[in-house]
């Protein structure tokens, strides 16, 4: 039942006057009939007028249990009971600490020290001037620059767009970034070479070894999506290429950060993609599941290293000058608190990697579409490329919006997601069941097959 009766044509027009969405082309948008969401429960959505969606991007990415958990509204009604926010600057909060102590315990070993803020675009933007600042309290004053992945996309904050390699989100305010270098990341299904996994992995390592070996003198890191490249399309790596990539960094004296705001925190089927690997980043940024999907937190993770060059005199001016006003706020930590617990208390790692297994048989049946060119999944995060002609791998040109109108189709069917120019992207909240899975899956499969060969 809803809460409300809501005038959905009121609603819209107010939407159509006062809103102005992301990542939307607003033109054609306010052309439409919005889908307005009044609530949510478990994994499904439901708007103003009653339909009711499959949530199937976990609503961009970051809700893990589902809308209206019990456990995660209660942390927030507690807290709300103490406080619900007040500075980090120079003081301290009781679930700020606690929180900080916990992700701690759940990170690659080696990383010590945890600061906030309020997306994932701040937490690399966070990330990059500590690893510039980090070179300079050292005396490295030349290292500078950051090595990007081509493709890689960190965040939409000038600093995070710099190091993001996307020319269709980040071509319009070049004149605005500072340069970064970029190497190919290992894209498979499109390599340059054909060859066995082992083949790509020391394909891709040697170009960027080539990279490395030209520019480590200036470069102050590189940073990475590890094991999975997002807003790309969903592009796995090979196995193998990510502990080249942390030996490379530490070979060249380069710092390593990896951006773990997508795939941290169970969406890959262990708590960051890092661990499929055993890989310790110097930097990890991480946000959209730390909270369950609830309440805006991002965290930086440092090494003692890396925190330990910021130590010094008042007057030395190494602070790390650097800050949000909502940094650690005790509602968002609260929450997050009692996610990571519901994870723990639910051993949801270990489900996802069974039902991970379970996702990777129902997508054998996508193959055979004649219009899916590669499935690609790790965990949670599947990916799946149409294309024109499957033996050819032709790309469907732009304007055939073949990806939105699969997803618009989606929709029409019962759930919502969205896609990455070709690529149509399925990422359920991690505590999905497999029933509610094979009716999301179905969905899915016939959304593709009847626009794409209907």
């Amino acid at each position: 039942m809803l809460v409300k009766e809501w005038d959905y044509a009121e609603l819209a027009q107010k939407n159509k006057q006062y809103v102005w969405h992301p990542f939307t082309q607003m033109k054609e948008y306010i052309e439409d009939d919005p889908i307005i969401i009044a609530e949510g429960n478990g994994r499904k959505l439901r708007d103003v007028q009653g339909n009711e969606y499959w949530d199937g991007v976990s609503s961009i990415w970051l809700n893990v249990h589902g809308h209206r958990v019990q456990e995660l509204d209660q942390a927030i009604r507690d807290q709300l009971d103490h406080i619900a926010h007040s500075t980090l600057l120079g003081m301290a909060n009781i679930p700020a600490i606690l929180l900080a102590e916990k992700l701690i315990g759940l990170m690659p070993q080696g990383l010590a020290k945890v600061f906030y803020s309020d997306s994932g675009a701040t937490a690399v933007e966070i990330a990059i001037k500590m690893a510039f600042q980090y070179w300079q309290h050292k005396g490295k004053r030349k290292k500078q620059r950051f090595i990007t992945m081509k493709e890689a996309y960190h965040g939409d904050t000038i600093g995070a767009v710099s190091v993001g390699a996307i020319d269709l989100y980040h071509e319009a305010y070049s004149s605005l970034l500072f340069s970064s270098i970029k190497a190919p990341y290992p894209y498979v299904y499109r390599s340059p070479i054909n060859g066995s996994g082992k083949e790509q992995t020391d394909f891709f390592l040697a170009k960027l070894e080539e990279v490395l070996k030209a520019h480590h003198e200036e470069t102050a890191a590189l940073i990475i999506e590890p094991i999975v490249q997002g807003a790309s399309g969903i592009i796995v790596m090979p196995d193998g290429y990510l502990r080249g990539v942390r030996e490379l960094c530490t070979k060249y004296n380069v710092l390593m950060i990896a951006d773990e705001v997508a795939t941290g925190f169970g969406r890959t089927g262990h708590w960051f993609a890092c661990d499929h690997e055993n890989v310790t980043p110097d930097i990890l940024t991480a946000g959209k599941g730390l909270t369950g999907g609830y309440l805006p937190v991002a965290i930086t993770v440092a090494t003692n290293e890396i925190y330990e060059a910021f130590l010094g005199e008042y007057e030395e001016k190494k602070t790390f000058f650097h800050g949000h006003s909502y940094t650690g706020n005790q509602l968002g930590c609260a929450v997050a608190i009692a996610n990571l617990e519901l994870m723990e208390k639910k051993n949801l790692i270990l489900e996802v990697q069974q039902k991970s297994l379970y996702l990777a048989k129902e997508l054998e049946r996508f193959r055979q579409l004649r219009h899916v060119g590669d499935v690609r999944q790790k965990g949670f995060m599947m990916g799946l490329e149409l294309v024109v002609n499957r033996d050819a791998k032709e790309a469907y040109d732009w304007s055939e919006r073949i990806g939105v109108r699969v997803c618009r189709r989606a929709r029409e069917l019962g759930m919502l997601i969205r896609p990455l120019g070709n690529v149509i992207v399925f990422m359920p909240p991690l505590a999905a069941t497999t029933e509610e899975l094979d009716a999301m899956l179905q969905i899915l499969h016939q959304a593709i097959q009847e626009v794409t060969e209907g």
